[in-house]
């Protein structure tokens, strides 16, 4: 049997994520959460692979957090 995560990298399906906006003056959660998604500066691109867990992430600070692109 083959796992989500596996499945969703096995369909190449990614998100291309940049980080727009600082994260200073909020939660030390939404911190924590950039750090998650591996951002180290504002306008960086990162790619990730579609899964639930990484969607939950970017639902959690959409206002630091952008999708450039889905793709599929």
């Amino acid at each position: 049997m083959v796992s989500k995560k596996k499945a969703a990298e096995q369909s190449g399906a990614t998100l291309k994520l940049v980080y727009f906006r600082s994260a200073i003056g909020t939660p030390q959660k939404h911190k924590l959460v950039i750090k998650g998604l591996g951002f180290k500066r504002l306008n960086q691109v990162v790619e990730r692979v579609d899964t639930p867990a990484v969607r939950g992430m970017v639902a959690k600070v959409p206002h630091l957090v952008r999708i450039l692109e889905d793709r599929d």
